[in-house]
């Protein structure tokens, strides 16, 4: 029997129209699916959503892609120690990072993306990693009480946990933040509420 997989995930937005069209044109449609939700949430909702790229020029299309979709720019792309990246809140306010782990272009700019990750802010990483694994997640990657990602599909989404401070810090937002994460996680582990209180259900 097969890890569990994500397959896609549902955002909760006011304009659930303008949120469709926009992740539409983004190029990831069939994996994030829209529905119309105004359940109160204020600041930080403690997760992101992020496109793996393989060079920065490609990081830029993305970002100016989106920014002329009605995104707002969260942090401009830059170089760091690992490698190019940058920020935006989509117009349904979720956040997305896009980033490539390369610091040099060797190719023209193609807007295709090699992962899409969710990123889950969470309260304790190592107890939160353990309720996964037990809902049939297979961990890839594992660094102690800061990351760990779960195998994939290449076709849906990678589930990665971090501290909810962490990924705030790296989407450059405050990590303060109540009410509904508006995101509905879609997978064959079955319909459950996570330690902190991410909702999952069926496809």
């Amino acid at each position: 029997m097969g890890a569990t997989n994500v397959s896609s995930v549902i955002l909760d937005a006011a304009d659930p129209d303008t949120a469709t069209q926009f992740y539409r044109e983004l190029g990831v449609g069939p994996r994030i699916g829209v529905r119309a939700g105004n359940e109160p949430s204020s600041g930080f909702r403690g997760y992101t959503l992020s496109l793996v790229v393989s060079q920065p020029n490609i990081v830029d299309l993305y970002v100016d892609a989106a920014t002329a979709g009605g995104a707002a720019v969260l942090k401009a792309p830059q170089k760091s120690l690992w490698g190019y990246g940058g920020a935006f809140a989509a117009p349904d306010g979720a956040i997305w990072t896009i980033a490539s782990s390369s610091k040099k272009n060797s190719g023209p700019a193609t807007r295709t993306f090699d992962e899409l990750v969710l990123l889950l802010g969470v309260a304790d990483v190592k107890a939160s990693k353990q309720f996964y694994v037990e809902h049939g997640l297979e961990v890839e990657k594992s660094f102690g009480r800061k990351y760990v990602q779960f195998a994939g599909s290449p076709d849906g989404i990678t589930l990665a946990l971090n501290g909810r401070r962490a990924l705030a810090k790296n989407a450059g937002v405050s990590a303060e933040g109540s009410g509904a994460h508006r995101i509905t996680i879609e997978s064959g582990a079955g319909e459950f509420t996570d330690p902190d209180g991410f909702a999952w259900g069926t496809p």
